[in-house]
């Protein structure tokens, strides 16, 4: 379920990163509600690295690092949730 979520949340901000980059319109209804989704989970990263492109077309580092940053969030919940729920004596598989 976590690996579910996380995935959902990265194809979210991937889907943000490249309307962004290709100049999608925000005044289509999905390009619109897509970045007001991601909005709330890119905010914490926006400032780290600047952006580049002009008005139109827009590289959005804070968009990629957020992608990274909750990928390695989920991959370590998964990780976390394995160990716990092994059972005792037993090691889990890496993968």
């Amino acid at each position: 379920m976590v690996g579910f979520v996380v995935g959902l949340v990265d194809v979210i901000i991937a889907a943000r990163f490249l309307g962004k980059l290709l100049g999608a319109s925000s005044q289509s209804a999905f390009v619109h509600f897509i970045y007001q989704l991601s909005a709330v989970m890119v905010a914490p990263f926006t400032g780290i690295f600047g952006d580049t492109g002009n008005k139109t077309n827009t590289f959005e580092t804070a968009s990629l690092v957020a992608i990274v940053v909750y990928a390695v969030i989920g991959w370590g919940l998964v990780m976390l949730i394995r160990i716990v729920t092994a059972p005792h004596g037993t090691k889990p598989a890496s993968s």
